[in-house]
């Protein structure tokens, strides 16, 4: 018992050297703390119960950023913080991750919630509002389940003649809070990327955000994407569409006589929402994906060849 209390202090001291913050008790196979540390209330399940398990959120914080204007403090007993890879936000695709501690300890807290992530547009020139798409915040990884995962897809960035704000309600071990809308930036992506798209169907408006093209190499990548619908209400934030849409993929590089790549595969709806599929890309420079869009019945609702060079419209631009 002296061995792994020993062994478990030297775990905790130094983690709390690095991050200044304090882990959970660490636990035998049967569930029971083999150990007590004084001056720490430990909550059962709630908490992250193992030194393990906190060094693991510990680690993913190493990843991201601090969004500082989106913390928020509930009741003067939890905190909640907000990060993103790279501390701020782009046009396009963008992950937002939570973290709740306890105030008295630091402890990282598993039970808490996240819901009604809505950013807002203010267009100032006509005076109007809209919002954007979506996604759901949750439990991402089921080894890492005190950090929570949501994502935004912002159609256009910041400027004089408009500006974002962001606003979200959070609920830890029952108590709840809320922020009012917080001003934040978005920025303008490179010169010549399009990372979010968008097409109609009818009356309706549809969105196309690709996830982290920046992650993707040369050879065959795993792609993912989302299609969002426009609100009827235009301030409510875009939901994921529930029509069941096939894109289908033409990459090719139009500063090298667009040339394509073999080997894709079209991305298609998955049980979580997401459009998932393959792409391959044989060298680095810029890559325009032409996209065709089809109904679960296989018709063509949007893109296809209907331009005079016989490329789709529709399409997204990606630099490796």
């Amino acid at each position: 018992m002296k061995n792994t209390i020993r062994k478990y202090l030297l775990v905790i001291f130094a983690i709390a050297g690095i991050a200044a913050f304090t882990s959970c008790n660490s636990n035998d196979d049967d569930g029971t703390p083999d150990i007590e540390i004084p001056g720490i209330t430990f909550d059962g399940d709630i908490d992250c119960c193992s030194a393990e398990e906190a060094l693991q959120v510990y680690k993913f914080l190493q990843t991201v950023k601090i969004l500082p204007e989106l913390s928020l403090s509930i009741d003067g007993k939890y905190d909640i913080t907000a990060y993103a890879a790279a501390g701020g936000f782009h046009t396009g695709y963008n992950e937002i991750f939570f973290v709740a501690t306890k105030k008295i300890s630091g402890n990282y807290i598993k039970n808490f919630e996240i819901s009604d992530l809505t950013p807002l547009m203010h267009m100032v020139k006509m005076d109007m509002y809209h919002s954007t798409p979506v996604g759901a915040v949750e439990s991402f990884d089921s080894s890492i389940l005190a950090v929570k995962r949501g994502w935004v897809s912002y159609i256009m960035s910041s400027s004089d003649g408009g500006t974002w704000a962001l606003a979200y309600n959070a609920k830890v071990l029952g108590t709840t809070g809320e922020t009012g809308p917080i001003d934040i930036t978005v920025n303008a992506l490179p010169e010549g990327q399009a990372w979010v798209k968008s097409f109609k169907v009818g009356d309706d408006t549809y969105y196309l955000s690709i996830v982290n093209p920046t992650n993707w190499k040369t050879g065959t990548n795993a792609a993912t994407a989302y299609v969002s619908k426009k609100s009827a209400k235009a301030t409510t934030p875009y939901a994921l569409a529930a029509e069941r849409f096939t894109i289908e993929i033409d990459p090719r590089m139009p500063d090298m006589g667009n040339h394509t790549s073999p080997d894709n595969t079209a991305l298609t709806r998955q049980d979580d929402g997401s459009n998932r599929g393959t792409i391959n890309l044989t060298m680095t420079g810029l890559w325009r994906i032409h996209l065709t869009v089809k109904d679960s019945e296989g018709n063509v609702v949007a893109g296809g060849d209907d331009l005079s060079d016989g490329y789709s419209s529709l399409f997204w631009d990606v630099t490796l």
